[in-house]
């Protein structure tokens, strides 16, 4: 009998609390000095808000000064219809010549950065109905986006699976399962950035007349993790050609980028050593009857589960049906050459009796 003394039960307790507590402060300070780094870097060269105010107003004065058949009420009314239109997604310097703001194409641009809560904001709806339907669209889309994106990455992992088989039998008896695990996202991780970020901000960076190639790259960057600041829109350049086409295109690298960002992130999550989830959770998934159900049900492929705990029934060459009884691994536990199931989803195969 194994005796438990309640100090020690205290102490479990209270320990995730702890660690919770330590990654909070740990935010607050990155959210803390990130500001300040952003206030030294974009303040404007370091003028404050009321100088480049003046600026601007000084600027104004001018203008009518050197333009006095112009009024200031008028040069005023002209301010707002150029704000309104920028903010409408038109480019008010100059008359932009590649179709309509809401064509189809770039309508079908717009919806998508909706359902996939890019959300760049440089074009929103200002009928009261169209504010009315992008709500209810958002609501019903982003939970099929979703699925979709699970959808298409359960069917990603089938071939990184078969890499990783691969790996593990080729280079099983010379490196650590850990060594070709992180090898393995590597490889991942380079194709993303590759085909995602490197490739696509060059074709950006040729088609966009304002952007350079760090622009570019900043663009997929941002797009692809979501963020979508909205300072750079492709297709939005006067006198571009093919402008509805041009936004169709850019849509479906988009949906292909957050597939495989998604991808990238689930066998990253898969890696115990590198999943600091499970650090900062007070319940540990296998010791919830409910996540461990959840988790095994398939919904991110074979090999794979959410939160990397896979509980299923497997087969052996013969066609004989075993049961999967999973246990708690340790750090250094990993499979064998043969084996592809994730570190810490290592399991105890019993035979089945019938």
């Amino acid at each position: 009998m194994r005796l438990v003394m309640p100090g020690c039960i205290t102490d479990i307790r209270v320990r995730p609390w702890l660690r919770v507590l330590t990654l909070t402060l740990f935010m607050a300070l990155y959210l803390t000095s990130g500001a300040l780094i952003f206030q030294q870097l974009e303040g404007q060269k370091g003028q404050p808000d009321d100088l480049r105010a003046r600026q601007v107003q000084k600027y104004k004065h001018d203008f009518l000064r050197d333009h006095p058949c112009i009024s200031a009420d008028d040069l005023e009314s002209l301010i707002e219809v150029v704000v309104r239109a920028t903010n409408q997604g038109v480019p008010a310097a100059q008359n932009v010549s590649g179709g309509p703001n809401w064509s189809f194409g770039q309508s079908l641009f717009f919806s998508s950065t909706v359902i996939t809560t890019i959300g760049y904001g440089h074009v929103t709806p200002l009928t009261k109905m169209g504010k009315l339907f992008c709500m209810l669209y958002a609501v019903l889309g982003i939970p099929l986006t979703l699925i979709l994106l699970s959808a298409l990455v359960e069917r990603l992992l089938l071939p990184a699976t078969a890499l990783l088989r691969t790996m593990n039998a080729e280079l099983g008896h010379l490196y650590r399962p850990f060594t070709i695990r992180l090898v393995h996202l590597s490889i991942i991780v380079t194709f993303l950035v590759v085909f995602f970020l490197v490739i696509p901000a060059a074709i950006f960076a040729s088609l966009e007349p304002g952007w350079d190639y760090l622009d570019s790259f900043y663009y997929c960057f941002i797009s692809l993790t979501t963020i979508g600041l909205g300072d750079y829109i492709p297709g939005d350049s006067p006198g571009q050609e093919y402008r509805p086409l041009y936004k169709v295109a850019t849509t479906f690298f988009l949906l292909a980028g957050l597939t495989f960002l998604m991808l990238t992130l689930t066998v990253f999550y898969d890696i115990p050593q590198l999943n600091l989830s499970t650090v900062f959770s007070s319940v540990k998934l296998d010791e919830d009857p409910e996540k461990m159900r959840l988790s095994g049900s398939g919904v991110m492929g074979p090999g794979y589960g959410i939160g990397g705990l896979v509980m299923r029934d497997d087969y052996n060459h013969h066609d004989q049906r075993r049961s999967v009884v999973h246990i708690r691994p340790h750090l250094d536990d990993s499979p064998s050459p043969e084996d592809t199931t994730p570190v810490h989803a290592r399991d105890m195969r019993v035979p089945h009796v019938h």
